[in-house]
């Protein structure tokens, strides 16, 4: 049940967090005939797939060093506060004529924008390569084949939005009591309550993100 609730949380963090990443695939291919589209996104499918894998997968390597475990919970707390008020801005790409340099530009943007997807995964998997694997597998096509239904929901439905940046902040919080440096501190300061820590974060970010969120559509407004 728990790994069953574990893939879930890897789902919802990758439906929420590759919007961008299905966007610039659908800009890299808008140009190329339709038979040669379906190609560039079946292999910039595959190659997102196994380069999610990879980094997250020495991410969690990573993380186990004294610390640092701490300061990527620390990071993914910024990251989930930040995703509250993001506002989506055009992304602009050059020319892709041909499938190969179409598959290299959904690559290049997957790695450079997968700082959020890793962090989270690799904090949730907690070193778990199958749970990783499945759910990256299963969530990179969804989000590549279902990016206009997902970002039609996130915009009807903020509440998913919200959702997600509960969990990044629950997961943030669990990456800091998991280190097993800083995580030692914690539960000597809070010995009681030490094990609140993460529900409390994702409470604060969820709350402190949505007031940013009113107060900037009031000063645009």
């Amino acid at each position: 049940m728990e790994n069953v609730w574990l893939l879930l949380e890897i789902l919802v963090i990758n439906l929420v967090l590759s919007g961008d990443n299905a966007v610039v695939i659908a800009l890299a291919s808008k140009d190329l005939p339709p038979e040669q589209r379906k190609i560039t996104v079946w292999w910039g499918a595959l190659g997102a797939v196994v380069l999610r894998i990879i980094l997250t997968f020495v991410a969690v390597l990573l993380l186990k060093i004294p610390y640092l475990q701490a300061i990527g919970g620390v990071m993914l707390l910024w990251i989930a506060f930040q995703l509250l008020l993001e506002e989506k801005t055009e992304i602009r790409l050059g020319e892709t004529p041909t499938i190969s340099r179409a598959v290299r530009t959904i690559l290049a943007a997957d790695f450079i924008m997968s700082l959020d997807n890793v962090l989270a995964i690799a904090g949730v998997a907690n070193g778990d390569l199958a749970l990783i694997v499945i759910g990256t597998a299963f969530s990179i096509p969804i989000v590549i084949y279902g990016s206009n239904i997902i970002m039609n929901w996130l915009q009807r439905y903020p509440i998913l939005i919200y959702l997600g940046a509960g969990i990044l902040g629950y997961t943030g919080g669990e990456m800091m009591l998991q280190d097993s440096s800083f995580g030692e501190h914690i539960s000597s300061l809070l010995p009681e309550y030490h094990s609140l820590v993460p529900l409390v974060l994702a409470t604060i970010v969820i709350i402190a993100g949505g007031f940013k969120k009113m107060a900037n559509h009031r000063l645009q407004s």
